[in-house]
């Protein structure tokens, strides 16, 4: 049994994820968080699937030495690639984003259109177009990929003239 007091884990390739951690912080205040940015290896974006699958195991292998009681994906391209394959070899629940972004999108859109800018790996996985689909047939998705985006976020470019 999962001790309810144990940390929630939370990784992303880089620091983009903490932008979800302050998220579940807000939403439960009194949760312990621990977060795993592997800034070592960002981005996964430009990655294969198998090295991204690898990278995630490593992470929810390190988060699980931690005791924690479920673990959040907060990447899109580790959500896209790896969740399903580790959510098998879990006992713990673990979350990806993909679906809550893809939830707010459709929610959000008024004339069933919505444009999604990822990494190659994300928008190359249509993972969001098969999620928005599932929740709303008719949508029309436009993903293109932007690789120089994630590395300025990073980098906290976000106010530079780049």
């Amino acid at each position: 049994m999962t001790n309810k007091n144990a940390p929630i884990g939370v990784f992303d390739s880089g620091v983009g994820g903490l932008t979800v951690m302050k998220e579940i912080m807000y939403q439960i205040p009194n949760e312990k968080i621990i977060y795993f940015g592997d800034t070592a290896r960002v981005p996964y974006g430009n990655k294969s699937k198998d090295t991204v699958l690898r990278f995630s195991r490593q992470i929810v292998r390190f988060l699980k030495t931690q005791e924690v009681k479920a673990i959040v994906i907060a990447c899109n391209t580790a959500s896209a690639y790896a969740l399903e394959d580790v959510e098998k070899e879990l006992d713990i629940p673990i979350i990806g984003v993909i679906h809550a972004g893809a939830k707010t999108a459709v929610e959000s859109t008024r004339n069933g259109r919505i444009g999604v800018i990822g990494t190659e790996a994300t928008i190359g996985s249509g993972i969001y177009t098969e999620v928005m689909k599932k929740m709303k047939p008719g949508i029309q998705v436009f993903g293109k990929s932007c690789p120089p985006f994630l590395p300025l976020v990073e980098e906290g470019w976000i106010h530079d003239q780049v």
